[in-house]
């Protein structure tokens, strides 16, 4: 049991925690801060949150369990902000979808405090953002990955992983480079390709015409194209170096299919849709681990 909360960024994935962790009986009382008032006031409307905080640091007072939940660029002045209440015994953490960067502003920032970070990404989350969309049940059956540094405190990494597995998560440990590699090939690729793939239907002459006639396959392949664009040139920008190796060996094989195609050879390029096909189906039959080499259950 906690005795407070403190969420820093009162969206959809902090909104969430919240819930969660009352849901679960885990905390007493909830205080929250966003840069925009009206967001806080009905995060205490819908009982996210009991206690409107005036500023970052003011939700780490009193707290002896802080959610960074705001976009990955804004996680270094999010440190700065509440550096000097970062206390040790205090657990601290995000939920950032880069891990690297974040990884790095930490030790910029915290300094000798930055064993109370516990960095954290929860694979959750829904087409529809912001605190109205906050669901207590968001994290249930979702895999969480936190990827602990060496200066990280043993004892914190232990209450990460209780409190995420407490509200139904599965917790899962990997290095940040690791992590960031893993999501470069699939999650942070897919999302450029179906921006690159819709953009290129729709800005040809006729692309319009084209829209009326899509079925589900185009819905489904195009769905993360509805992302949020501020968030997603963020991840994009933060995770540039692994984004673009994964662009290259997507390019290589676009290649490959592209020359059998322009050649007109029907078996080989049946051949090259075989091991996809197939793989993809044994996957959607039993998903493998994530990958990164170390990935604990708990």
């Amino acid at each position: 049991m906690f005795n407070q909360l403190g969420v820093i960024g009162c969206g959809l994935m902090g909104g969430s925690f919240a819930l969660a962790l009352k849901r679960a009986g885990l905390v007493k009382r909830v205080i929250g801060y966003s840069k925009s008032p009206s967001t806080t006031e009905r995060a205490k409307k819908q009982g996210v949150i009991d206690v409107v905080a005036e500023s970052a640091l003011l939700a780490v007072s009193g707290s002896d369990i802080v959610l960074i939940a705001v976009p990955v660029a804004a996680t270094e002045t999010t440190f700065k902000a509440i550096r000097h209440l970062v206390e040790p015994g205090v657990l601290v953490m995000d939920v950032g979808s880069t891990k690297r960067d974040v990884v790095d502003a930490a030790r910029r920032v915290l300094r000798e405090r930055v064993g109370s970070f516990v960095p954290a990404h929860p694979i959750a989350g829904k087409e529809a953002s912001g605190i109205r969309h906050a669901d207590a049940t968001l994290y249930s059956g979702c895999q969480v990955i936190i990827t602990p540094i060496a200066q990280t405190s043993p004892e914190l990494v232990q209450k990460a992983t209780d409190v995420w597995s407490a509200i139904g998560a599965q917790v899962l440990k990997m290095t940040p480079e690791n992590h960031d590699a893993a999501f470069a090939a699939v999650s942070h690729l897919p999302h450029l390709l179906a921006f690159a793939y819709f953009s290129a239907v729709v800005n040809q002459p006729a692309g319009r015409d084209y829209l009326s006639l899509a079925g589900p396959g185009f819905r489904d392949f195009t769905r993360i194209a509805a992302s949020s664009p501020e968030i997603w040139r963020d991840i994009l920008v933060a995770n540039r170096e692994e984004v673009l190796k994964q662009s290259q060996r997507f390019r290589q094989a676009l290649d490959a299919l592209e020359h059998v195609l322009f050649e007109g050879n029907g078996d080989a390029l049946e051949g090259l849709i075989r091991g996809p096909a197939e793989g993809r189906a044994a996957w959607q039959m039993g998903a493998p681990r994530v990958p990164g080499g170390g990935a604990a259950k708990t």
